[in-house]
C-alpha cells in the first residue's frame, strides 16, 4: 500500500482527464527509464505519450486552446509523472514552468509562442549571455549550461545581461526559437542523465523587442502590454511557481521509489541471517513506515504553499517577499523529506539494488542529483526562510 497523497485540492474536469491519462502511462515511462538514461535523453515515446495526455497544454492559456490548469493541478500531474520516470518529470517541470513564464510576456509574444496550443520551452536562469541593443531589438550571444529539455524544446528562455550604450548593464530574460541555438553533446553525468541538460549556445542572434523582458518584471509578473494581468488566478510569483513544481518532482520520485521497493520485497530474505522474509523484520517495518510518513508529510506541506500562492493569485496580488522566502524554505524542506525517504529505502534494498536493470537505483541517483540543483539545496533555502522568520532581510532579490 502506497503512502496516501495529502494534496486534497479539488481538480477541474480538464485536470482529472490529464491526470488519468498520465496514470495510465506511468508503467511505460518506468519501462523506458533505462534506455532513456543510456541515450542521455528521454525517449521520443515519452514525449509523445505526454503530448497525447495533454501535459504540454497545461500552462497554455485557454484563449490559445490550452488547458490553463492551476498550479496545484499542474503539480499533481508532474508528481504523477515522477512516479514513472524521474528525469521525464524533471524535464516536464522545466517545460511547463517555462510555458507558464511565457504567459508573462506581451500579448504579441504569447500569440507567437502559443500558436499551436501546445508548446515545450526550455530555460537557463544563469545570465551567461549578452544582449546588445539594435534597431527593433537586440543581438544575442552567449552560452548556457545545464539547459534541461533543450533537445526537445520548441523555444528557449535565456537569462542575459543587457549592455547599454552608456556602459550600464541590467538583467533580462530573452525568448528565442530553439532552432536558433546550437546544442553541445556534453551531458555525461551520474544522475539525471536522461534530462539531456546539455550546453546551448547562441551567436549573434536577432531578438525582437517584444521577446525581451526585464528580469524584475518577470519575477513580479509586472510585464506590460499583456491582457492576462490582475486577478486571473494564474499570476503567481515566478520563482515560487517554479519551486512548487520542482517540489512536486521530488515527491513523485519518492512515491515511485516507495512502490518499487515494495514490488521487490516479496520473497526476499536477509542474506547471512535466519530471516527468510525481509518484510517480517521489525527494522524493515520501521523503515517502510518512516519513509511513508516522510512522503506524506512532504505532500501535506505542499498544501500550505499551494493555498498561499493560489489565494494571492485569485486576489490579483503577488506574494510578499517574506512569503516567497518561506515558500523557498518549505519547498526545499519537502524535497529533502522526499530524498530522505528514498535514501532510507535504498539502504534497506540489499546489494542487488545497484544493478542497472533495477529501476530503484536510478530513482535514488536521480533524486540525489536533482537535490544538488542551486534552487533545490536545502540549507540555502532554509537559511532564507529562517532569516525572514527572525525578522531579517532575506538579502537576495531571487525570490
Amino acid at each position: 500500500m502506497a503512502p496516501s497523497t495529502a494534496l486534497s485540492t479539488a481538480l477541474s474536469t480538464e485536470a482529472e482527464s490529464v491526470l488519468e491519462a498520465v496514470r495510465e502511462i506511468v508503467p511505460a515511462l518506468r519501462e523506458n527509464g533505462q534506455e532513456s538514461e543510456e541515450r542521455r535523453w528521454i525517449l521520443d515515446e515519452n514525449i509523445e505519450l505526454l503530448e497525447k495526455a495533454g501535459v504540454f497544454r497545461m500552462a497554455v492559456p485557454k484563449r490559445f486552446g490550452g488547458l490553463d490548469l492551476s498550479l496545484a493541478e499542474q503539480a499533481k500531474v508532474i508528481s504523477e509523472i515522477g512516479r514513472g520516470c524521474p528525469s521525464t518529470a524533471w524535464v516536464t517541470m522545466v517545460w511547463v514552468t517555462s510555458t507558464w513564464t511565457a504567459t508573462l510576456y506581451p500579448d504579441r509574444t504569447q500569440e507567437e509562442v502559443f500558436a499551436d496550443g501546445s508548446v515545450r520551452i526550455s530555460s537557463a536562469f544563469a545570465p551567461t549571455g549578452t544582449l546588445v541593443p539594435v534597431e527593433g531589438g537586440y543581438r544575442l550571444s552567449g552560452t548556457w549550461r545545464y539547459n534541461s529539455g533543450c533537445r526537445g524544446a520548441d523555444w528557449n528562455f535565456t537569462a542575459v545581461m543587457v549592455e547599454r550604450p552608456d556602459g550600464a548593464e541590467e538583467e533580462a530574460m530573452a525568448l528565442l526559437p530553439m532552432s536558433e541555438m546550437t546544442v553541445t553533446d556534453d551531458w555525461h553525468v551520474s544522475a539525471g542523465s536522461a534530462t539531456g541538460s546539455a550546453t546551448t549556445t547562441a551567436k549573434d542572434v536577432f531578438i525582437p523587442d517584444h521577446h525581451v523582458v526585464g528580469f524584475e518584471e518577470v519575477m513580479f509578473s509586472a510585464t506590460e502590454d499583456r491582457s492576462n494581468t490582475g486577478a486571473t488566478g494564474r499570476n503567481y510569483g515566478l520563482l515560487s511557481f517554479v519551486m512548487a513544481e520542482c517540489a512536486a518532482v521530488f515527491t513523485g520520485i519518492a512515491r515511485g521509489a516507495y512502490e518499487l521497493f515494495l514490488e521487490r520485497l516479496p520473497g526476499r530474505g536477509i542474506t547471512y541471517t535466519p530471516w527468510e522474509d525481509q518484510s517480517l523484520h521489525p527494522l524493515t517495518q520501521l523503515q517502510v513506515a518512516t519513509a511513508a510518513n516522510k512522503i506524506t508529510a512532504a505532500e501535506a506541506l505542499a498544501e500550505v504553499w499551494l493555498k498561499l500562492l493560489q489565494d494571492r493569485a485569485d486576489a490579483g496580488e503577488q506574494p510578499t517577499l517574506a512569503e516567497k522566502a518561506i515558500v523557498r524554505g518549505q519547498t526545499a524542506f519537502a524535497a529533502q523529506l522526499a530524498k530522505e525517504a528514498v535514501e532510507l529505502l535504498y539502504t534497506a534494498s540489499g546489494g542487488g539494488v545497484i544493478q542497472r536493470g533495477v529501476p530503484f537505483q536510478r530513482f535514488h541517483r536521480d533524486i540525489q542529483g536533482f537535490s544538488l540543483h542551486a534552487l533545490a539545496q536545502v540549507n540555502v533555502n532554509l537559511e532564507l526562510q529562517g532569516r525572514v522568520l527572525l525578522g531579517l532581510d532575506p538579502e537576495t532579490y531571487f525570490l
